[in-house]
């Protein structure tokens, strides 16, 4: 098979921001919900706050998260010819999911999206032997837990600090929290930015090695990440958390509980720690789903009855379907470009 042309790789690339753009756009919602919501701060000032945060992330973490995302499709395995295709299929099943579920107001897992999009693409090229499937069984795994981790750490934390404000003056105590949410606020932008971002930097790599960038034998081991596709992916996802998904923040701020500022702080907190803790792991969770978690977690210290659960129960449907759809969706579209540029 002819090898792709450059221009080919360089489009694929922009794809892969558009990917990026619409990650943060998308997942817009997780930082700033609960702050536009609990009125602590307006939605453009908000949107300012958590891309600020977003950008910052690239001077803080590692890349362990862009290392693991890489290393989901064998590289050993498959040819170099074949890896922009593979890219490409994964890029679309992941953008066309989040498309369809900010079209319905659902806040999903754009990285669950991007797994699902490569594991599709990937089998569709090679067969099951292109997937390195201990990474996605991490992935699946965390998938299960990352939730009820930020469900469990929320209600934890909520339960902690009305038991601490017990005695506490109610508007003296709004007051505080509403300072301290910008805090929790700033940690959980931030913590969106170490993770996420790095999803992209991780597709990106693989397009890199198809072309020589790391040498012959980089397959062998972890690809290193250039520092110019560190900020630049850094600035796309920023960008696109500026640009703001306003359906799902009204979905995660209004339609799952009722929040006041110390509820806003107590979820972003909860969501935050366990985001971190993944990052520095190295495993891919979903910011999406740790925050929803954590609001409901928050919102069961008031009580089951004030958590609509019916709402909750459409959102986790749309996480159990994310990777199947999306890995359908790049199953087919490497199927479909196969026919046109395959030997």
């Amino acid at each position: 098979m002819i090898e792709p042309p450059l221009i080919l790789i360089i489009a694929i690339i922009i794809v892969a921001l558009i990917f990026d753009f619409t990650n943060g756009f998308h997942d817009s919602a997780n930082s700033i919900s609960t702050v536009v919501s609990t009125k602590v701060l307006s939605p453009r000032n908000a949107v300012l706050f958590a891309a600020c945060f977003n950008f910052l992330a690239a001077f803080g973490f590692g890349v362990a998260v862009a290392d693991t995302i890489s290393n989901i499709v064998e590289l050993n395995v498959v040819a170099t010819t074949i890896i922009p295709y593979i890219v490409l299929g994964a890029l679309t099943g992941a953008i066309s999911w989040n498309l369809i579920t900010w079209y319905f107001g659902l806040p999903t897992s754009s990285s669950h999206a991007l797994i699902g999009g490569l594991t599709g693409a990937g089998i569709s090229a090679a067969g099951i032997a292109a997937i390195k499937w201990s990474t996605v069984g991490k992935v699946a795994l965390f998938m299960v837990l990352s939730p009820l981790i930020g469900l469990v750490c929320g209600f934890l934390f909520m339960a902690a600090l009305l038991w601490i404000t017990r005695s506490a003056n109610k508007t003296t105590a709004e007051g505080y929290f509403k300072r301290l949410q910008l805090c929790s606020a700033a940690a959980y932008s931030f913590s969106h930015g170490t993770n996420d971002a790095q999803k992209t930097m991780g597709i990106i790599l693989p397009l890199l090695f198809s072309i020589g960038y790391f040498g012959t034998n980089a397959a062998s081991g972890s690809l290193p990440v250039p520092f110019w596709l560190i900020i630049l992916c850094y600035t796309t996802i920023a960008l696109g958390t500026l640009a703001g998904g306003w359906r799902i923040v009204k979905t995660m701020g209004y339609k799952i509980t009722k929040l006041r500022p110390v509820h806003g702080f107590a979820a972003e907190t909860a969501g935050a720690a366990t985001i971190l803790g993944a990052s520095a792991a190295g495993i891919p969770v979903s910011t999406t789903h740790v925050i929803c978690s954590s609001i409901m977690g928050v919102g069961t210290t008031m009580g089951s009855s004030t958590v609509k659960w019916g709402m909750a129960r459409s959102i986790m449907v749309a996480w159990i379907l994310t990777i199947p759809v999306s890995a359908v969706i790049g199953y087919a579209v490497f199927a479909v470009i196969w026919v046109f540029v395959g030997a």
